[in-house]
């Protein structure tokens, strides 16, 4: 009978790409345990949303990831603007819309990236990086910024798009679409890849559910659960597209269904783009908002994002909480994990996307 070991890793090791802590307990090489520990990168971002206005809070909240930062904007200023009672002009929702699907198109490409480089395909991570480069170009000629694009403000949005940026955006759009096929030819091919990443971390239909599980991880095991069309917000109401799921329930499921959300987001920036309605971007709001208190939910690049607002009518904000999707993703781990070879832990945490940021804040 093998040896039964504790085996830590992290909260500083190679496979991981902020801090977060494991204990595996091992025999051989199979995993029997796992335990998780957190708390290495927590920066007290909702008690100091408290000492501050709502205006102030909407750097901090898009400081919470760098990746995603646009939809933390998204979902407070759409709780704050219920408080307020706001009517946010159509146009406004449409940029809304469109930068968040081009964050998402971001954060799956990165991540893509990110996987090839733990599955030891260092070419798939040079392509997709470089790709992803066309992306923050996007972003960085509408908004000034690669990363916190500071482009949501409470009442609308803090820029608006010429003609010159639209066509500038719909000819780099045919790039990505170009590409994005190329890569999910080449990860349901790839012979070496496939071998990494099919039947590693699976995770039942049933178990995603039961384990509360969100965003492209459930999607892959076949729950048909997204924001975007189940509580629509910003104009995805007035949006064509289609919820990408899968029945595998692996890392390679994972995997296409991020690639074929990448196509499915690009399809949904070029229609917004060309049905954008015209008028203003933003209305004048108060700077007290109405006692009360509002959940605002939006579809991250990695699952459902919850923030929950009350405010005691004052301009500062009574409390502010968020449930990142990193957060509702990391009970799965152990699931996933019970059973499987050590060498399958990287594929496993860099399948799900983790951001520690998002979960300790």
């Amino acid at each position: 009978m093998a040896q039964r070991l504790l085996i830590p890793i992290g909260p500083q090791h190679p496979a991981l790409k902020e801090p977060l802590g494991f204990r595996f307990r091992v025999e051989g090489e199979r995993v029997l345990e796992t335990h998780i520990r957190m708390g290495y990168v927590h920066r007290g971002i909702e008690r100091a949303c408290q000492e501050r206005t709502y205006i102030q809070d909407l750097y901090l909240v898009e400081r919470i990831c760098g990746i995603c930062s646009h939809i933390h904007t998204t979902a407070f200023c759409q709780g704050v603007e219920e408080l307020l009672g706001v009517e946010v002009p159509r146009r406004a929702l449409y940029i809304r819309t469109i930068v968040c699907e081009l964050e998402r198109i971001h954060s799956h490409m990165l991540w893509l990236g990110v996987l090839g480089r733990d599955a030891g395909f260092e070419t798939l991570f040079m392509y997709t990086w470089r790709d992803r480069e066309t992306v923050l170009d996007i972003l960085e000629e509408i908004s000034g910024n690669r990363i916190n694009h500071a482009v949501n403000t409470i009442g609308g949005v803090r820029i608006d798009f010429t003609q010159a940026h639209i066509e500038s955006i719909l000819k780099r759009l045919d790039y990505l679409e170009e590409q994005a096929h190329y890569y999910l030819g080449l990860v349901t091919t790839e012979s070496t890849f496939v071998a990494r990443t099919h039947g590693v971390g699976y995770l039942s239909r049933e178990d995603g559910r039961a384990l509360c599980v969100v965003g492209p991880t459930t999607r892959a095991s076949g729950v048909d659960r997204d924001v975007r069309r189940d509580d629509p917000y910003a104009a995805y109401e007035e949006l064509p597209f289609e919820v990408v799921t899968a029945s595998e329930g692996d890392a390679l499921a994972r995997t296409v269904v991020r690639v074929k959300e990448v196509i499915e987001s690009v399809r949904m920036v070029r229609y917004a783009l060309q049905n954008s309605p015209q008028g203003e971007v933003r209305v004048k709001v108060r700077r007290r908002v109405p006692p009360g208190e509002v959940i605002s939910r939006v579809e991250a690049p990695r699952g459902e994002l919850i923030y929950y607002i009350k405010s005691d009518g004052t301009e500062r904000p009574a409390r502010v909480k968020m449930r990142t999707p990193t957060l509702a993703n990391l009970v799965a781990i152990p699931h996933m994990l019970k059973e499987a070879h050590i060498a399958d832990g990287p594929i496993v945490l860099a399948a799900i996307d983790l951001c520690i940021a998002c979960a300790d804040r």
